[in-house]
């Protein structure tokens, strides 16, 4: 029987489609919360840069990025060539998925860890296998016991949205140690910056030593450029090469190109943002647990906050009463946590007023 339309490939409706963060009503004062967005801001360079940028919007713009790749470069002490930069790490990590994955193939991913991985996984015709958590933490046992001589990808987001948690550098190292020479270790570490903890290392280390790791990384989080989707993978040369040939030509706009070499290259901003997280963040934990409420453990610029499964002070009852009051946050029904919210850490005022919020709602 003739389609009487077009028709995609088979599981791609399968497919849940991604939902970003709610935003509030527009003329309504609203606190979003739900992106994981910077509190502060941007860096006044590059907004500058983008303005400027405005001039030679007639211009195609560099298709190997140069510049950008060069900047990352000398920020982080890398190799350019390994660089790979993409519209967000999100179209990075499909890119890797579309590189390497067939229909048969297998990927892995942590229970908790970001949708956009099954989605990867799944358009590119291949199967996602999930590895379960064990206290919202990624399971290194768990994923190695999944390793089939189908799997082609794991996926690893370290630390991990939603939970805030992370695995230390000698749990990646045993991870990458216990994976076959064959199976690409993706290390995404779009939270990295905010880490201050010894005992991490986002996977600069482990590109640089192995020829199956990657790691990507974005500017959408404590660069706060979200907007102009940007973002960077370093590779080895081979895996590069790869993601070269299959990437679009011009991938990236030129006025993301500029903000991005001056975003890197503004370290003030990148200090006044780490410092910001690093006063708020565990203000926020404490007050939200003073109140009654188990949140977990983080090291980024949000907190997975659990609620009670039964009586009236159960999630989606908090996310109403939030709304309501200006807040906007992240249900967590899609990942499996219908019992949790996640709270961006926001300004002075959104963190202040969103702990009194859920402290009227609760009592």
């Amino acid at each position: 029987m003739t389609a009487s339309r077009p028709q995609p490939k088979p599981g791609i409706l399968d497919i849940a489609a991604y939902v970003p963060g709610k935003s509030g009503a527009k003329g309504a004062k609203v606190h979003k919360l739900s992106s994981n967005e910077s509190p502060i801001g941007s860096s006044q360079k590059a907004i500058e840069a983008y303005r400027a940028a405005a001039a030679t919007l007639e211009l195609y713009p560099d298709g190997a990025a140069t510049q950008l790749r060069n900047a990352i470069a000398g920020r982080f002490g890398l190799k350019a060539e390994n660089i790979v930069c993409g519209a967000g790490s999100d179209e990075l990590l499909q890119l890797i998925a579309h590189a390497y994955l067939s229909p048969g193939d297998e990927a892995i991913y942590s229970q908790y860890g970001f949708l956009v991985y099954p989605i990867a996984i799944r358009s590119n015709g291949a199967t996602a296998v999930v590895a379960p958590e064990h206290d919202y933490l990624a399971d290194v046992g768990a994923i190695l016991a999944r390793v089939t001589p189908r799997t082609k990808i794991v996926f690893l987001a370290n630390p991990n949205n939603p939970t805030g948690r992370y695995l230390p550098f000698n749990e990646v190292k045993r991870l990458h140690a216990g994976l076959p020479a064959h199976v690409l270790l993706v290390l995404d570490a779009a939270y990295a910056e905010y880490v201050r903890r010894n005992d991490y290392e986002a996977g600069i280390e482990l590109v640089a030593t192995s020829d199956n790791v990657v790691m990507t990384r974005t500017y959408s989080k404590i660069f706060g450029l979200a907007a102009l989707r940007l973002g960077w993978a370093y590779c080895p040369a081979h895996v590069a090469d790869v993601l070269n040939r299959v990437r679009g030509p011009f991938n990236i706009s030129a006025p993301a190109i500029a903000a991005g070499v001056a975003a890197i290259e503004d370290h003030d901003f990148v200090e006044r943002a780490v410092a910001h997280n690093d006063q708020w963040l565990p203000w926020l934990m404490k007050e939200l647990s003073a109140i009654g409420l188990e949140v977990t453990p983080s090291v980024g610029n949000f907190v997975l906050v659990h609620f009670p499964s039964d009586g009236p002070h159960h999630a989606h009852a908090a996310d109403a009463y939030l709304q309501e009051n200006g807040f906007m946050v992240r249900r967590m029904d899609a990942y499996g946590l219908p019992n949790a919210l996640r709270i961006t850490i926001g300004t002075a005022e959104a963190n202040r007023g969103l702990a009194s919020c859920l402290k009227a709602f609760l009592s």
